[in-house]
């Protein structure tokens, strides 16, 4: 993971409620997308610059693809912000 994809996948406001919305658990991009008035290209845009950045993962389910959280890269990002704060 690198830092810059990190923090420009949370620098847009809908990429960061999309990862409040999935803190929830997984959910299907159409379950993503009902949460916002936008297109589904563009809710797909900005699942791959998460998914870029490492901060979410998916996972195929029959003919559905699901979208959750990856925890581990938060956990490592809030440890370096940490280490900054000293």
């Amino acid at each position: 993971m690198g830092f810059a994809e990190t923090f420009k996948a949370l620098s847009d406001p809908v990429r960061r409620d999309i990862l409040t919305l999935l803190k929830n658990g997984r959910m299907s991009a159409g379950e993503i997308g009902s949460n916002f008035d936008m297109t589904g290209a563009t809710i797909s845009y900005h699942l791959s610059i998460l998914k870029k950045a490492d901060l979410i993962r998916e996972t195929k389910v029959k003919n559905y693809i699901y979208y959750e959280l990856n925890t581990s890269v938060v956990e490592e990002l809030m440890h370096w912000l940490s280490e900054l704060k000293g």
